[in-house]
């Protein structure tokens, strides 16, 4: 008989369920839960207390793993009125700027040009997929950009029209 699972109070649970979905691509679980967290959090600002007791993670990986979703630009760190230290929030906009930085597919088609020059004859073995590997990221770099100042321009005229 399997046991059933700890209902979690449903921030926590999306917490949770945001590590699961992080860590498919790779993120550390403990930093999923942070970041799911940050997300859905009240108030948007969590202290290191607030993080550890909230997602039941030791005082150590919140600090590690705050430090390196500052280090990434996805939170930040802000004073709190009336509280000593500092607290973090998740920066807005963070996904977007991460997602759209044209250095990291810049970096991937560079490598896969390395590749094809490593191969050589261009009907060699592997020469195909770092083709298309290539030409994928290239063509990331170029449209990304634009996909992105449609978004902004997009959330710009429904805030107008919303407010």
């Amino acid at each position: 008989m399997t046991e059933p699972l700890i209902e979690l109070p449903p921030r926590r649970r999306y917490a949770e369920d945001a590590a699961v979905v992080l860590a498919g691509m790779g993120l550390p679980p403990a930093y999923g839960k942070l970041l799911g967290w940050l997300l859905v959090c009240d108030p948007p600002w969590q202290t290191s207390a607030q993080l550890s007791t909230g997602l039941g993670l030791s005082k150590g990986s919140v600090s590690t793993g705050m430090r390196m979703l500052e280090s990434s630009g996805l939170a930040r760190r802000v004073p709190v009125p009336g509280h000593r230290g500092h607290a973090y929030e998740i920066q807005p906009d963070a996904i977007i700027r991460i997602v759209a930085e044209p250095t990291k597919f810049r970096a991937f088609r560079e490598l896969m040009e390395r590749g094809l020059d490593l191969v050589g004859d261009p009907d060699a073995p592997g020469a195909e997929r770092l083709r298309v590997m290539r030409d994928f990221y290239a063509f990331i770099e170029r449209e990304l950009p634009a996909l992105v100042t449609r978004f902004q321009a997009e959330r710009l005229r429904k805030g107008e029209a919303d407010g």
